[in-house]
């Protein structure tokens, strides 16, 4: 699911996905009430009418308000969203591997392809490097497979008014978001049924909140509206603008690179310390693939993520993604991928305890032999998505493998085949 950062109201710069994780926590503790409560409830329908005049206020029209707000029933479901997830914990190396999966370079590779013209325009308009969106193309929504997929996917407008109604913690952002959501109704840019999203209000190909859709959209492909859905025009190039706008994104720098680190050199690696690439390498750090920096004067700072894993260079473009989503693993497994679907290597340095990326069929021989065990991972398509992580989970537990969590990896597969 989406983490951008957002401008909820004007001077309030949040980010989404630190909301995101916020609410999640109010939800394991939310008394859940309001389920019985809810479904236009007097004190909802009391609500509904007073944030009338906030709405008003904010310029959307009487009529906009009263047809999406009148009679609309509060998606209360949000709040056991966090308590509905698997419960498990990813080290960094399973993150990476889990989003850099063989079907997403695959899948990748082809879109790059299929969108090479609208990709090459975004990159000579706004500067950003296309598989940089190509790596948050795939992150976020999956190529746009997930887009409007219910399984995943709900109405956004009934979970930002239960939110904005009985989230109290976060109260004026969800209701901020919510008079977004209905300033884009206003405008005629979608109807209250189109938006369609997480159960934060994340939506389209590279998961735009109400905020990001209404004021770093871009009508790219020219039909007189911006939207994350349908063609990838309109989000690729508004997402390109909000790395560019809000994350600082430098045209023709790279998000960095891997770097060969010696023990005696990893005290260098504060990643405080800003230095060109050309004084990294005069201090002893080079290239993992030995190549040259290919410019040398841009400025870098040195990051080992993981005491005895690989090391990095990282730039500005790499703050840039992290402004979409302000986790250091989500940002280079997407700078990553990104760099897989061009075509560059795996890391060459693995994390300490790592394994090897499970390839696609590997993977598809792991829901394959799970399904054979009975824990059912609702299909074989080399994905592992929430069914096949409750299965692992199930299964892991069942004949107690420690950790017990719900990674498809080497050490799963070859046990489920030991149990064969």
């Amino acid at each position: 699911m989406p983490r951008i950062s957002n401008t909820a109201l004007p001077g309030y710069f949040v980010t989404r996905r630190t909301l995101m994780a916020s609410a999640m926590g109010v939800a394991a503790s939310f008394t859940l009430d309001l389920h019985a409560k809810a479904a236009q409830s007097p004190a909802f329908a009391h609500w509904v009418a007073a944030f009338r005049s906030r709405a008003l206020k904010r310029g959307i029209s009487e009529q906009t308000y009263d047809r999406v707000m009148g009679a609309l029933t509060p998606d209360t479901s949000v709040f056991e969203q966090y308590r509905a997830q698997p419960e498990f914990t990813e080290l960094m190396w399973q993150y990476i591997n889990r989003r850099c999966s063989g079907w997403r370079v695959i899948t990748g590779k082809e879109r790059a392809k299929e969108h090479a013209g609208l990709l090459a325009r975004v990159e000579k308009d706004y500067g950003v490097d296309r598989y940089i969106l190509l790596g948050l193309w795939g992150m976020e929504s999956s190529f746009g497979d997930v887009v409007t997929n219910p399984k995943y996917m709900r109405p956004v407008i009934p979970a930002l008014a239960a939110l904005a109604w009985g989230e109290p913690r976060r109260r004026a952002y969800w209701e901020a978001e919510l008079l977004n959501a209905l300033a884009i109704v206003d405008r005629g840019w979608a109807q209250p049924s189109d938006m369609i999203g997480s159960w934060a209000g994340a939506m389209g190909h590279t998961q735009w909140m109400p905020e990001v859709w209404l004021h770093m959209g871009v009508d790219y492909d020219h039909d007189g509206r911006a939207s994350p859905f349908g063609k990838p025009d309109d989000s690729f190039a508004g997402t390109a603008r909000y790395l560019v706008e809000r994350g600082k994104y430098r045209r023709g720098e790279a998000w960095g690179c891997e770097v060969a680190l010696a023990a005696s050199h990893a005290r260098l690696a504060n990643n405080r310390t800003t230095r060109s690439y050309a004084k990294w390498g005069e201090l002893g750090v080079r290239r993992a693939d030995g190549a040259a920096f290919a410019r040398p004067s841009d400025q870098v700072k040195l990051w080992l993520p993981v005491a005895g894993g690989p090391a990095f260079l990282v730039g500005q473009n790499f703050r840039a993604v992290h402004s979409y989503n302000p986790s250091t693993s989500y940002t280079l497994a997407l700078c990553h991928l990104g760099d897989l679907i061009r075509g560059d290597p795996p890391f060459r340095q693995q994390f300490p305890g790592g394994e090897r990326m499970p390839t696609l069929e590997e993977v598809k021989e792991i829901q394959r032999r799970l399904n054979e065990h009975g824990f059912k991972t609702d299909g074989i398509d080399g994905r592992t998505g929430s069914d096949t992580i409750r299965a692992i989970l199930a299964y892991q537990k069942k004949v107690g493998m420690e950790p017990a969590d719900g990674y498809a990896g080497l050490k799963l597969l070859a046990r489920l085949r030991q149990g064969a």
